[in-house]
């Protein structure tokens, strides 16, 4: 779960220097598919206990949003209220506008992976489910549902000639979200199962540290990730950009842009 062995002298430098400017330090480590259910066995996971979740996304047609470092994600939660982000990434602490630190629902996060890490940050609010539903209908609602924060965010990061009407809902699509407590470690993990629209599934499997317990909480994963076998040199796949590239095809194809 950890690629500290792998960083090298500047990598480690950058990553000490941000850990007092953020909130948390989030480990991950992607699964390849053909070892979905052995892992799934390995780490006691009980897909009966997952809680079924929907995420949609916002962009444009060429996700010109994401390629400008902007994810604009609207989900719904089982038997909860959703929410909706709006994400800055990458964004080193150092350039966070200081309006945004404080604020509830904020948050400077790093997430590390075997394929290296990045820095983000995050403004979320959370909303009812019939209106995270509706919106996932029509994007047409975005603003009215965005607070005023994050519609300045929103604005202030759109990449130009694009404007809040150019947006398209992508998605949503279905993921499983299990928790589980190995006896092994001191900290809950997290499996995250995504079913993409194009047949492919991500398994990812995740924890997070205090950034002060960041190394420790990563090395102690990786001994626990080895020892029940998962290739940590597995290529690894990023949540959001397999999906994002996914639903774009999908919506192309389904408003006749694909030839």
């Amino acid at each position: 779960m950890t690629t500290v062995p792998s960083y090298d002298a500047e990598q480690l430098a950058g990553l000490l220097g941000m850990l007092p400017d953020i909130d948390s330090v989030e480990l991950k480590v992607s699964v390849p598919d053909a070892d979905h259910r052995r892992v799934a066995d390995a780490m006691g996971i009980d897909v009966l206990t997952a809680q079924i979740r929907q995420v949609a996304f916002f962009d444009t047609a060429d996700l010109r949003l994401s390629e400008s470092g902007l994810v604009i994600r609207a989900r719904r939660v089982q038997g909860k209220d959703g929410d909706v982000t709006v994400k800055l990434r990458p964004m080193l602490p150092a350039e966070v506008p200081v309006r945004l630190r404080g604020l509830e629902g904020f948050k400077v996060e790093v997430d590390a992976s075997p394929a290296g890490f990045t820095c983000s940050c995050s403004l979320t609010e959370d909303k009812s489910d019939h209106k995270v539903k509706a919106l996932m209908g029509d994007a047409a609602g975005l603003t009215r549902l965005l607070s005023e924060q994050q519609r300045d965010v929103l604005e202030e990061r759109l990449p130009a000639g694009v404007g809040v009407e150019d947006l398209r809902v992508l998605g949503p699509l279905t993921l499983l979200k299990a928790s589980f407590a190995p006896q092994e470690l001191s900290r809950k993990m997290v499996a995250e199962l995504w079913f993409l629209p194009d047949g492919r599934r991500i398994l990812e499997l995740s924890t997070k540290a205090a950034p002060s317990a960041a190394f420790q909480a990563a090395a102690e994963s990786k001994v626990f990730l080895a020892a029940r076998g998962i290739d940590l040199g597995a290529p690894q796949e990023t949540k959001t950009r397999a999906a994002l590239a996914a639903l774009a095809e999908q919506n192309a194809e389904q408003n006749g842009e694909k030839p």
